[in-house]
């Protein structure tokens, strides 16, 4: 996977403007509502809020913005209830494109997603039409330059806790696991006091397509700004060769 580490991407959008942050703050607000209502308020017995809260902390939300969200998922039986739901499709150049999506209007965000596709010489697909050339994977990133351990140490530590596989990048390490096991290595690797640049389950391309066309550049572009700008957008994931 050389030549593909997510962590200078999750770096670049760490350090975008204010309007940037506030979009991954509601991205995670949500995700937080929807673990409450799912499991409770106490993280102790909810390993997806636990998860959620984890990754909160590594996009530097505060504490209180947290705990805020908790509290108000927890107590107002009148809060917005979000539904998840996943579009498919091709972008331009045979690109694979799979969206993540908490809505409280799915007609809504149908006709958005749809809209950025079509619009920019991509196609909504059917469900499962390009899922099959990702796999769902548990997906730790741990910044050297904040780890102070050996890689064989950090190694070791993750495949005991449960990990499917370690792989070392130029600035980054990168463990992955089951998607069923990601929850009990994470947190085995928190008490650890690993530090994690990013937490998450995720979908990995099987291989990734390059783009040498200029307006297939454009357009694929285009339409992962559009979707990264919508609310309502939790997640995108591509295969396209950055």
């Amino acid at each position: 996977m050389s030549g593909h580490s997510k962590f200078s991407n999750i770096k670049h959008k760490k350090e975008k403007n204010d309007a940037a942050k506030g979009k991954v703050f509601t991205v995670i607000g949500r995700e937080i509502a929807v673990a409450v209502k799912e499991g409770g308020p106490d993280p102790a017995n909810n390993s997806k809020l636990r998860d959620v809260i984890a990754k909160a902390k590594a996009n530097n939300m505060p504490n209180d913005t947290i705990e805020r969200g908790i509290k108000k998922a927890a107590g107002d039986s009148n809060s917005v209830n979000y539904v998840s739901a996943t579009y498919e499709g091709y972008g331009p150049g045979g690109t694979a494109i799979i969206v993540d999506t908490l809505t409280d209007n799915k007609n809504r965000t149908a006709a958005n997603v749809r809209s950025a596709f079509t619009k920019n010489r991509g196609n909504l697909g059917t469900t499962g039409c390009v899922s099959f050339l990702f796999d769902k994977k548990g997906e730790i990133i741990v910044g050297k330059d904040e780890c102070d351990m050996d890689a064989d140490d950090l190694m070791m530590a993750a495949l005991d806790a449960g990990a499917d596989d370690f792989l070392e990048e130029e600035d980054s390490y990168e463990i992955l696991t089951d998607p069923d096991l990601f929850s009990d290595v994470r947190q085995a690797l928190e008490d650890d006091g690993i530090p994690m640049v990013s937490a998450e389950v995720t979908m990995r391309p099987q291989n990734y397509v390059e783009l040498t066309d200029s307006q297939d550049i454009a357009d694929i572009t285009r339409i992962l700004d559009i979707l990264d700008e919508d609310d309502d957008v939790q997640q995108v994931y591509h295969n396209w060769d950055e």
